[in-house]
């Protein structure tokens, strides 16, 4: 008989319509195996008709939005929330969030907590997935956990043990702000908090090293990645030795979409914002990007990129993929731009179809069918030019900065955004919808200027008035900006209702998913 494990559940403590709260651990017996697993997707849009239509280039109707459906698509997953002003906050004000699928469902995630305790602390996270949403659905629900656990002192890590040995309630880690939408699946399971007690266990086996704060925490997020990273790998692998192969999946069956099989087959990047004491500490798997906004003397803002892309267009990433393999691999290890000609990010969770050796993938594609029936295409066979795995690393890149005055807000969001804004017209737009432009200043037209450019400067100004009085949620006036810039600076209506009326087989055509979290940092 297998004997049943422990599991921890997330328990809202307090008022539901507060969209906060305090969360605590509670153990009960749990078998991980043969428990239904939860289906979770963010809110699906619903696209009604408008007042008018036209056809696309692949030749369907496609309806005009007006206003009001407009604003309800844009707006349906935002959230703001205030932190307590005084030390607790860290440094940080408020933020504000919002999320826009493109795929159905949506491939990207995103996360934010109060560290209760130890050092404390908040935790920010935007995480973009790719073959599936799972990858990312358990990386958002996970990894503050393993962050809260590396940083945590040893005998607080020893109270922890006790507390689940003498079956006794354990104090709360964290206290979770989410979006009504982010609590549809419960956090893991038996397995995945076995594997974190594990880690836990492992860390008391340890000499508490005297390190200075700078370097405990960047070696903290490091080996949280990773360790869970290598979890999910284990995990999965014990699934799958567990589970029981299946030629042939019966009609309308699959295995389990947040099985530990798929979870680790799925891929995500990620993107971590630890704020303690006054100091940012950033950690990035990917292609996803933090980027500070800060004033100028003057007035004028700037940005400042905490991250660097983890793609074929750095080279120190490339040429740190090709120093970790053999020179007889050089023209093979990056292909058109992607890891083996397949994967776009460098750095991932998940993805083990780039980590795991060729005879246990070979195991797997030869013994479980019905394992790859169920998952994308892409992941159903063994990468071409698979001579000297790993290729994929789950190591971030951590980068350390001490706010200063000046610092006013760090924008931390998905490609789905970098690729439609460059960071400085991010910036721009943050820092204008923060300081409301309201107040108008004076124009003063140059010598040079024509009727024309005085005009096009008004239509400008006037959109953006309109913009910021619209959104309260800057990262919704981001969004806002990002579908339906004009050129100009201001929001096009036409064009944004063209965009968000895409039917979800269109819309990735011209799009990705959007996530966005905007964090204050100083008063202006």
């Amino acid at each position: 008989m297998r004997r049943p494990q422990l599991v921890l559940r997330e328990i809202m403590l307090g008022k539901t319509r507060n969209l906060r709260g305090l969360y605590r651990l509670e153990f009960r017996q749990y078998n991980p195996l043969s428990s239904p697993s939860p289906q979770y997707e963010l809110r699906r849009l619903y696209y009604p008709a408008g007042g008018s239509s036209r056809k696309n280039q692949a030749g369907q109707e496609v309806n005009q939005l007006s206003p009001d459906q407009i604003n309800r698509i844009l707006k349906a997953n935002e959230y703001s929330h205030t932190l307590p002003r005084g030390p607790a906050s860290h440094g940080v004000l408020n933020f504000h969030s919002n999320t826009l699928p493109s795929n159905q469902p949506s491939e990207d995630r995103r996360s934010s907590a109060t560290c209760l305790l130890g050092r404390g602390g908040t935790l920010f996270g935007v995480f973009d997935g790719h073959a599936g949403p799972v990858c990312a659905q358990a990386i958002s629900q996970r990894l503050f956990y393993y962050i809260t656990v590396a940083m945590l002192p040893l005998r607080m890590l020893q109270e922890l043990e006790h507390a689940v040995e003498e079956d006794r309630a354990v104090p709360p880690l964290l206290e979770w702000h989410k979006h009504p939408q982010d609590h549809s699946c419960p956090y893991g399971g038996g397995m995945s908090f076995h594997s974190l007690r594990n880690y836990w266990q492992e860390r008391l086996e340890e000499e508490e090293e005297e390190q200075e704060d700078n370097v405990k925490v960047t070696t903290a997020l490091i080996d949280a990645f990773r360790r869970l990273d290598y979890d999910l790998s284990v995990e999965a692998q014990v699934y799958l030795s567990l589970s029981s192969p299946r030629r042939v999946s019966l009609p309308g069956e699959g295995f389990s979409l947040s099985s530990p099989l798929r979870v680790a087959l799925s891929g995500s990047t990620a993107c971590v914002v630890y704020v303690s004491n006054g100091v940012l500490h950033v950690a990035n798997l990917g292609d996803s990007r933090a980027v500070l906004g800060f004033q100028e003397p003057d007035g004028h803002w700037s940005a400042f990129s905490l991250t660097n892309d983890h793609n074929a267009q750095n080279p120190d990433e490339v040429q740190r993929i090709l120093g970790e393999h053999p020179p007889s691999e050089r023209r093979t290890v990056v292909r058109h731009d992607r890891l083996l000609g397949l994967l776009l990010p460098f750095r991932a969770f998940g993805d083990v179809r780039f980590k795991w050796s060729t005879e246990t993938l070979n195991r797997l594609y030869e013994t479980r069918p019905d394992v790859l029936s169920a998952v994308s295409e892409s992941v159903r066979t063994l990468p071409p030019y698979y001579l000297t795995p790993p290729y994929l690393s789950a190591r971030p890149e951590v980068t350390r900065h001490l706010i200063r005055p000046a610092d006013k807000f760090l924008v931390l969001a998905t490609d789905g955004l970098w690729e439609l804004m460059h960071r400085q017209t991010v910036v721009q737009l943050v820092g204008e919808h923060l300081t409301g432009l309201q107040q108008q200043r004076h124009i003063s037209p140059s010598v040079d200027m024509t009727l024309g450019s005085l005009h096009c400067l008004l239509l400008e100004r006037r959109g953006r008035v309109l913009s910021v009085l619209e959104d309260q949620n800057t990262a919704t006036h981001l969004l806002r900006h990002a579908l339906g810039d004009d050129g100009y600076g201001a929001v096009a209506p036409n064009r944004l209702a063209k965009i968000l009326s895409l039917p979800p087989e269109l819309a990735r055509r011209y799009r990705d998913d959007i996530t966005i979290t905007v964090i204050h940092l100083n008063e202006l």
